[in-house]
């Protein structure tokens, strides 16, 4: 009989509304860090350059956004973890 590993995969909420820039990024980079592969971490910026920053962010941390959302003034981007 096989042994099966169990995954375990977490999904963590940031709320950066109000903080400016640099500090969304610093702060997304941060729980990625923290993070397992496969993790998501769901980030929440009121920031505009919040749009353009964190997508480069991601570019040198290799990093996927699986989602962005802009609804009344927030900026949500779903990231997994790779």
């Amino acid at each position: 009989m096989a042994a099966f590993a169990t995954l375990t995969m977490t999904e963590k909420l940031i709320d950066l509304r109000g903080l400016k820039c640099p500090l969304p990024v610093l702060r997304t980079r941060k729980a990625l860090t923290a993070c397992a592969p496969g993790d998501i971490v769901v980030v929440q910026c009121t920031d505009p350059l919040a749009a353009i920053d964190i997508p480069n962010l991601l570019g040198q941390t290799g990093d996927a956004i699986e989602e962005t959302r802009r609804e009344q003034g927030v900026t949500t981007f779903r990231i997994r973890k790779r």
